[in-house]
């Protein structure tokens, strides 16, 4: 099990308070976004225009609109990806990921699954946590 929380085999049996098809997540995702959300893919890195983004705002799920990130925790951690140290509370959830023949911990929306990058242990105070997330699974909307 994952330090972060439940393991992969809890979360597939977990169900969502966001349901849709695969029919609906389709027409709602652009092809790039379904790849990353729903079959755990990962953006190049340096490709996403959220890695270069410093207005105040907030980061919400692609897929369900769940607040995810307030800007005020992003910082540039160098690898090409949005990184954030600390999600809104309650927002997101954890599991132990074995692919690519390494353990990691991934993060999904806590409303509808969707994947949404992996959270490693070599981020900045307070936290030390850098959620690495891939931008195609976010959507910026500055303070008004």
């Amino acid at each position: 099990m994952s330090i972060f929380g439940r393991g992969a085999s809890e979360r597939s049996e977990k169900v969502f308070p966001v349901q849709k098809t695969e029919e609906e997540w389709r027409r709602i995702l652009t092809p790039e976004q379904y790849r990353v959300l729903r079959e755990h893919g990962t953006e190049r890195a340096c490709t996403s225009p959220l890695d270069h983004e410093k207005r105040n705002g907030t980061f919400y799920c692609a897929g369900c609109g769940n607040p995810l990130f307030g800007a005020k925790t992003k910082f540039n951690s160098g690898t090409g990806w949005p990184s954030f140290c600390d999600p809104i509370p309650g927002s997101i959830e954890t599991t132990e990921d074995h692919s690519h023949f390494m353990v990691r911990t991934e993060v999904h929306c806590s409303q509808c699954g969707g994947h949404l990058g992996h959270v490693f242990e070599d981020g900045p105070p307070p936290t030390g946590l850098r959620y690495c997330m891939n931008g195609l699974s976010m959507r910026f909307e500055p303070e008004a």
